[in-house]
């Protein structure tokens, strides 16, 4: 038999290797709706889970059937807060239809159902409009992207060129470029807030049609008299409005963006990122006040530049992923006190007294892909040189796969999973206090 070439059993040596390191990288899977939510979860009076579940990132996205349309949820965190968003259209259609409410409106109607029909027709067009998107969560948990400039935020906010007696409010400014925080604002009155508030809802919700019942039961109660006489049941849960008290629900608007906006001048965020982040497209007003009031009570270096990373976020999504990391780095801060966070990181890296450097993500899937790893290999790295970890932790509200653990484990990092979501929090809290 002819024996082979040294050289050629090293290349077929070398080739095996490299498709055994390919191997290792996991595909996209589905999951059942009951492995991952509880029956409540899965169906309610007015709403129904899809049983099927497809997970090509890091969140799951569920297909939810409600009274009011269908819906797409990106994410567990998401999927809870359509859910209650649905419970809170079901409380205001009830108090539509109660006598007390019909005497006191008098001639006015309201209507929730209406603008329903439309959404079921085109169920695309109310997906993309709730936030669903149809451009998905990313992949990158490392640095922030790196931009030219921002025009946006030139022809907006340079206060240097402004012309006489042309002097506008921020909102205005805002608005006028049709963002994110300014377009939440929209119709939304003293009155909105206040019903919002009486069934647990985010006045500045990004769901449409909640959005719409809310702006009309406002002007009909503009004053307020008929939410003192209309009784609906305390809601348990109020999503993570409740993660800043009262502020979104009792503030108005241009005050609201005023403290928001003092606070990060205390964390020593630019008056350039103020503004760029006023502009994101991804952010409500509400998801604006979560970020800044979570990173302000932790306020440590890095968190200014946390907030400068978040201004990338395009989507409502991206937007609530930075918004659950700054309120799981608040929650772990709690209890273990944090000296700093990373620097140019999209992944929330915090750095703790005794020297461990612990990854936060409010994702609910890892599996080990080449995007993954090139994350973890540059967090280890930049955590050990740019905070001096000498122990490295990463924390998950959701699951990772068994491939992903052990090569987790390979990069010196443990592993902890189901550390509960803002919303798991806000819940047992409210239960308790029954």
């Amino acid at each position: 038999m002819r024996a082979v070439p040294r050289r050629l059993t090293l290349a077929f040596a070398f080739a095996s290797a490299t498709i055994a390191v390919a191997a290792a990288f996991e595909a996209p899977r589905s999951f059942k709706a009951s492995e991952l939510l509880t029956p409540a979860q899965i169906k309610g009076p007015h709403y129904s889970v899809a049983p099927t579940v497809k997970t090509e990132g890091y969140l799951h996205v569920f297909d939810l059937t409600t009274d009011y349309g269908p819906l797409e949820a990106e994410g567990k965190a998401m999927l809870l807060l359509r859910e209650n968003e649905v419970g809170s259209l079901a409380q205001l259609d009830d108090v539509s239809k109660s006598a007390v409410f019909m005497k006191a409106a008098g001639t006015s109607v309201l209507n929730v159902g209406k603008g329903v029909a439309s959404a079921v027709t085109d169920p695309g067009a109310t997906v993309e409009g709730i936030g669903g998107g149809i451009k998905r969560f990313g992949t990158n948990l490392g640095r922030k992207a790196k931009r030219t400039g921002d025009q946006a935020v030139d022809s907006v906010g340079n206060d240097d060129k402004k012309a006489e007696g042309s002097e506008k409010s921020t909102t205005d400014k805002a608005a006028a470029a049709g963002t994110g925080v300014a377009n939440s604002m929209l119709g939304v009155n003293a009155g909105a807030r206040r019903w919002a508030q009486k069934v647990g809802a985010d006045p500045y919700t990004t769901n449409p049609i909640l959005k719409k019942a809310l702006s009309d039961i406002g002007k009909i109660d503009a004053a307020g008299g008929i939410a003192a006489k209309v009784v609906v049941p305390i809601p348990m849960v109020v999503s993570g409005t409740a993660t800043v008290g009262n502020l979104v629900w009792s503030k108005d608007p241009e005050e609201l963006l005023k403290i928001n906006e003092q606070k990060m001048k205390e964390m020593g965020v630019s008056g350039d990122t103020i503004k760029k982040l006023y502009l994101s497209k991804g952010f409500s007003l509400s998801l604006h006040t979560r970020l800044v009031a979570n990173l302000g009570l932790v306020n440590v270096p890095g968190c200014a530049d946390y907030v400068a990373t978040a201004t990338e976020a395009d989507t409502e999504r991206e937007a609530a992923f930075f918004v659950e990391s700054a309120e799981m780095l608040m929650r772990f801060h709690k209890t273990t006190p944090v000296v700093a966070i990373l620097g140019d990181s999209r992944a929330m890296v915090a750095k703790t007294k005794d020297g461990r450097a612990v990854v936060l993500l409010p994702v609910d899937w890892v599996r080990w892909t080449e995007p993954y790893e090139k994350a973890v290999a540059e967090v280890e790295a930049r955590a050990k040189k740019e905070l001096g970890a000498t122990k490295l932790e990463l924390q998950m509200t959701g699951t990772m796969s068994a491939v992903a653990k052990k090569e987790m484990a390979a990069h010196g990092f443990s592993v902890v999973e189901n550390r509960p979501s803002t919303f798991e929090v806000l819940k047992a809290s409210a239960a308790a206090q029954k």
